[in-house]
């Protein structure tokens, strides 16, 4: 569903998927892909297309996020820390 209201406005707003996809920096292909509704697209690539396109996920308007993301914050602080994902120094190596 959210892949085809990603085409619809695409549409609406006259750009070319070639367009969408190069302000996206992903490949034509992968823009097709999400159009229509693959499961094997990164959450936050749709995310990001669907935003460039005009679609408020999740509901909020671009002014809202700022406390959206409080509010998150707020609530991970209630989590235990045992539960909470571990986060990476930028010095650790993946090997």
């Amino acid at each position: 569903m959210l892949g085809m209201e990603i085409a619809r406005s695409r549409r609406a707003r006259r750009l070319t998927a070639q367009d969408l996809a190069r302000r996206a920096g992903i490949a034509r292909s992968t823009l097709h892909a999400i159009e229509h509704g693959s499961p094997g697209v990164a959450i936050g690539v749709v995310f990001e297309v669907a935003y460039l396109v005009g679609i408020d996920l999740f509901g909020t308007a671009p002014g809202d996020v700022p406390d959206l993301l409080e509010r998150s914050r707020t609530r991970l602080a209630l989590v235990p820390a045992s539960a909470r994902p571990l986060r990476r120094s930028e010095d650790e190596d993946d090997f």
